[in-house]
């Protein structure tokens, strides 16, 4: 299984050794790559990691949960450029030895960053920068193969350099923090001042990307554990499945309340009262796919009085059209659906609530623990994704009000069974 740190790579192997016997602990081991020293000094800019869990394969079953539950994993675009880095002699395995011969040895960097006969090039995160000798193969003006398809998309438009990953980043943090509120392009999204979203006192500086939204949910978790001490969650309402499969399988254990109803908020309620500790509510609103909307005031009231986190996933209903915050202390989203809109591009995102009880020392264990993941190719595609997400959520809106009217209208049964499933696909 291949991870994107040694971090998340270790979690996973302790995952497996949890569930496996004491002999197989000797079987299970983690190989971290990293930039060769021939990297260091062609490619200075190569900052790629990659760690992989070997272990048995009877044990691949234990192995898959931790990429579907964690969603730790790497992206296609990484695993591709990790590939082609191993291959290429960019990325070596930690504390091996290159012979002198290996070391030196002219090989191609990655194909995507270079023409079909360029060799030895300069490897850098804008893509290979060939010598004046070696000039990359053109043929009616363009470059060949996958330079070519880069060469189109950067030129008109379609998507940026990767050496400007980490402004895009910046961008896409301000969007999720409210702070860009009109459809912009990246020069422009970093042309404004930094300034206060749509909570007084949020900032961008709140807001941490993740590779995947099951990434945000369980890093999240793991946040409040470090934080507040090992207690049992609680899982509010019908949840996507792996967030349940999260609080159960990493921590002390999780109490589920699958109706998310008042009689289950009046069940807690006695819990709390009669002594019982929880680290935090873990619920969707609307949740995913029954639209089910919980009661976030009484949630929080009792949160402020029993001394628990609240995390809300309000993915589904998208920050611009519902402000769940102010009863969260973690407000979790998956940037994978209607905020990229293409579906060429995984990602999540956690915002802190700036007034929150927890954010002091959630802002003191996100500095301390957090690690930035999200792959820069990833970071440039979402944010070209989402720079027209505020117009598209006002279409979207638009066309789910005449779908929910035409449901409304009809006369056959089957709509009212069907309409979760289509406006959670809208």
């Amino acid at each position: 299984m291949l991870f994107p740190s040694a971090k998340t790579a270790h979690i996973c192997r302790s995952f497996i050794l949890s569930k496996s016997s004491a002999d197989d602990s000797h079987s299970v081991r983690v190989v971290d790559f990293v930039p060769s020293p021939r990297t260091k000094a062609e490619s200075a800019n190569v900052t790629s990691f990659l760690s992989s869990v070997i272990y048995p394969k009877e044990l691949g079953s234990i192995a898959k949960q931790v990429w579907q539950h964690t969603g730790n994993g790497v992206s296609s675009r990484r695993g591709e450029f990790c590939h082609s880095a191993l291959r290429d002699g960019f990325l070596v395995e930690k504390q091996s030895t290159m012979t002198e011969t290996v070391a030196q040895r002219i090989c191609k960097g990655p194909r995507r960053y270079q023409g079909k006969d360029t060799v030895n090039g300069s490897f850098r995160a804008g893509g290979i920068h060939p010598s004046p000798t070696d000039s990359p193969m053109v043929t009616d003006g363009v470059r060949d193969g996958r330079e070519h398809i880069q060469f189109i998309e950067e030129r008109f438009g379609r998507n940026l350099n990767t050496s400007l990953a980490d402004q895009a980043k910046r961008a896409v943090r301000r969007r999720i923090a409210g702070v860009l509120k009109a459809d912009v392009e990246l020069i422009e999204a970093l042309k404004k001042t930094s300034g206060e979203g749509r909570v007084a006192g949020l900032t961008e500086s709140d807001v941490f990307l993740f590779p995947t939204g099951m990434s945000s949910i369980f890093n999240s978790h793991q946040m409040l554990l470090a934080a507040r001490g090992a207690m049992k969650s609680i899982c509010f309402g019908f949840p996507y499945i792996d967030t349940l499969k999260t609080l159960e399988k990493w921590g002390p254990g999780c109490l589920f309340y699958g109706n998310g109803s008042s009689e289950d908020i009046d069940d807690l309620e006695a819990r709390l009262d009669s002594g019982e500790k929880f680290l935090a509510v873990f619920t969707e609103f609307p949740g995913n796919p029954l639209l089910k909307s919980p009661d976030l005031k009484r949630i929080r009231s009792l949160s402020d009085k029993y001394d628990f986190a609240v995390v809300v996933d309000e993915t589904v209903g998208n920050f611009l059209n519902i402000n769940v915050l102010p009863y969260a202390d973690i407000v979790v989203s998956s940037l994978t659906k209607i905020f990229s809109g293409d579906s060429n591009v995984m990602g999540g995102s956690a915002v802190l609530n700036p007034h929150g009880r927890y954010y002091s020392s959630l802002k003191d264990t996100f500095a301390r623990d957090y690690e930035d993941n999200l792959w820069a190719e990833d970071a440039i595609f979402l944010e070209r994704n989402s720079r027209d997400f505020v117009s598209r959520i006002e279409k979207i809106n638009s066309t789910t009000e005449e779908i929910t009217e035409m449901l409304k209208g009809s006369s056959l049964g089957m709509c009212s069974s069907i309409f979760p499933v289509l406006i959670a696909c809208v």
